[in-house]
């Protein structure tokens, strides 16, 4: 729906709205004082959140083809670095109360849409708008919409697997580090900060050297292949500094979705952009209700008396052979991309 409706009334107004709506979110949880009260700010806020669509589709617009993959990774880097730096904050603003975090995460949205109100400026011309239309306003109608594109379905279906493998991450990385290494919750911690920083090094300065050396194709096969590398890795680790040396070819695996979005991108039109970015993030928010049912399932059952052999990495294994697949259709759909 953000992306079909940012097609039609630009991305400045969409973004803005949905910062605002996002900081009333933060305020609705801080004063939360039910269960109820936290989902429906949940729900208000899921619904606002889906920016990134938008923001991919402001990089589509204000950036030539061939350089787009690596303006994608950008959006990936600041991600990395509120990674690193939310957490602290939060757990610094924590010692003055579980609800302070709240409060001051809201008045950062709505810093940030005052920053954007002043200094960010329409991306889509009037020219290249395109009317709403409902119907086409949903993940279905716009996968839909998308058909007249083969390339642009191959990868949404690469990227579909893929991101379900990825998604072993956030959905077992704690109980994972627990089981098999007793970390704290400060050790696990550190380790997230330690991806997150490797995350803005690739994303945000790395990918900018390597696209343009290796082209889109390449820097995707390259991205998966050190995925699969990384999630081995994971998967028979014995000792913590084995995690660590893991993570560094997971982080080249950050090529990966950069790459997928610049061909998609590359393939329609301006008026396309945001229904394109939107149709990608609803599916992506699909592995995320998905993937971590598969991963979870298969971690706890392997760790379980039940189990054939005692395997707190299975997860991890899993998702290798999901990225393999993943990377295999990705090679055969694009043999004919030559940048």
């Amino acid at each position: 729906m953000i992306g079909n409706l940012s097609d039609r009334y630009g991305r400045r107004p969409v973004l803005l709205i949905s910062l605002f709506v996002v900081g009333l979110n933060y305020f609705i949880m801080g004063i939360a004082d039910s269960l109820i009260a936290l989902f429906i700010g949940r729900m208000i806020s899921g619904a606002a959140s889906s920016t990134t669509s938008t923001c991919n589709a402001y990089i589509a617009d204000i950036t030539p083809i061939e350089k787009r993959a690596q303006n994608f990774g950008l959006i990936g880097a600041g991600f990395g670095m509120g990674f690193v730096i939310g957490p602290v904050i939060g757990g610094l603003l924590g010692d003055f109360g579980p609800r302070v975090p709240f409060f001051a995460a809201g008045i950062v949205s709505f810093l940030n849409m005052a920053f954007g109100f002043f200094v960010l400026k329409e991306s889509l011309p009037l020219e290249n708008r395109r009317k709403l239309e409902l119907k086409r306003a949903n993940p279905i109608g716009a996968l839909l919409q998308l058909r007249a594109f083969p390339l642009v379905i191959g990868i949404v279906i690469v990227m579909f697997i893929y991101n379900l493998g990825h998604h072993v991450l956030p959905s077992i990385w704690s109980f994972h580090a627990i089981e098999k290494f007793a970390w704290t919750p400060r050790e696990i911690g550190y380790s997230l900060g330690f991806i997150g920083i490797l995350m803005v090094l690739v994303q945000g300065f790395l990918i900018r050297w390597i696209i343009p050396k290796t082209g889109l194709r390449w820097a995707g096969i390259i991205g998966m292949s050190f995925t699969m590398v990384a999630f081995i890795g994971y998967s028979f680790a014995y000792q913590s500094w084995m995690m660590y040396a893991a993570m560094l070819p997971g982080a080249l695996g950050a090529l990966t979705g950069p790459a997928m979005q610049g061909i998609a991108s590359s393939q329609v039109g301006s008026d396309q952009q945001g229904e394109l970015q939107g149709g990608l993030s609803s599916m992506m928010s699909l592995t995320s209700i998905i993937s971590p049912l598969l991963m979870a399932q298969t971690f706890g059952f392997f760790t379980s008396e039940a189990a054939p052999i005692y395997f707190p990495g299975a997860s991890f294994l899993f998702a290798a052979v999901l990225t393999l697949i993943a990377a295999l259709i990705f090679a055969k759909i694009t043999t004919d991309i030559k940048h």
